[in-house]
């Protein structure tokens, strides 16, 4: 497909400096915050905190913002002429967007988040070989200790994987990702949400109902379910009230979870062996029920997965905002 990954994400949050700690914890590497061309004055200021992934590049920036929120969405193509169609398709929708010398730019409108689809290049990633696991009737690994258990490097994410973002207006942010900008449909819960992808993972991007806008969780690759549960335990211990839900696997995408929250509210996810769709004539999407959107295994979902605890006081607040004429 002309697009491949995403780039990068631009988190907002009040205080960068205790979200950027978490996620300097969570295994990103700190990155210089150089000017980008590209972005705008408000995403290039001093105080802002940049990440990388061992296989993406820069993927995470953080700034500062009023209340939690993802501010921009980066999306990578390959060449010019699939920015040509991106913004013939996102035109045709009567979207408002802005060419740039790297890509072309627009906000949807039930995310409000501005996505920017840009010419980069595409994420070439190092096999990490499956470990041996003993099965019944295999013996797989013989005289030896499991390798998952002699790691001790700090866990280091390989790469974004999927964004979940809250839509006032669900419809409105399916069709801008779907026809505007060229995501394909993985999977959907009626009501609840729809899975899309923009690369042979099985989603890049869910966007589910909600009251208001808001990032819901960022998803990083790791190598295979040990890292996913060495990562967690390596980030409790040093704050348990960092654990939101896990370890567990989930039914859409397929792939091992474990959820934990930074400072801010905004849960991030570790997670590995997802669904790759590399033919999209051999993927079928479904239509599931919500028994089956949330997961396989695993413990039970906390209520905090559906409706964040901090929502109600956001909603609040932008409903008095709203009452006094300032909004």
């Amino acid at each position: 497909m002309p697009l491949h990954r995403l780039t990068q994400i631009v988190m907002g949050v009040p205080d960068p400096e205790a979200t950027a700690a978490y996620y300097t914890d969570f295994g990103l590497l700190p990155t210089s915050v150089e000017a980008r061309g590209d972005s705008p004055p408000a995403l290039t200021s001093p105080g802002d905190h940049a990440f990388s992934t061992s296989d993406g590049g820069e993927q995470l920036r953080i700034v500062r913002s009023a209340r939690r929120r993802l501010l921009r969405l980066g999306v990578g193509a390959d060449n010019p002429d699939d920015l040509d169609r991106v913004a013939a398709s996102l035109a045709a929708l009567g979207i408002t967007l802005e060419r740039t010398s790297a890509g072309l730019r627009a906000t949807d409108p039930g995310t409000g988040v501005t996505v920017q689809v840009e010419i980069a290049d595409r994420i070439s990633q190092e096999p990490h070989p499956a470990p041996p696991y003993n099965s019944p009737g295999v013996a797989a690994r013989v005289g030896m200790r499991a390798p998952g258990i002699l790691r001790d490097t700090p866990v280091q994410p390989r790469k974004l994987g999927h964004v979940v973002l809250g839509s006032t207006d669900q419809e409105a942010s399916e069709a801008f990702f779907q026809q505007g900008v060229g995501f394909k449909v993985s999977d959907t819960v009626p009501g609840l949400a729809a899975f899309m992808r923009c690369s042979t993972d099985h989603h890049n991007l869910a966007i589910q109902s909600a009251p208001i806008q808001f990032l819901h969780h960022t998803s990083w690759q790791v190598d295979d379910v040990d890292e996913v549960g060495r990562g967690a335990a390596a980030m409790l211990e040093k704050d348990p009230d960092r654990h939101v839900w896990g370890l567990g696997r989930h039914h859409i995408g397929s792939n091992f979870f474990w959820y934990l929250k930074d400072p801010a509210g905004n849960y991030s996810e570790y997670y590995s062996d997802m669904d790759c769709i590399v033919d999209d004539a051999l993927w079928h999407a479904e239509v599931w029920d919500a028994a089956h959107a949330m997961y396989t295994w695993g413990p039970p979902p906390p209520a905090s997965m559906l409706a964040p605890e901090d929502l109600a006081g956001y909603m609040v607040g932008a409903h008095s905002v709203t009452e006094g004429g300032l909004r």
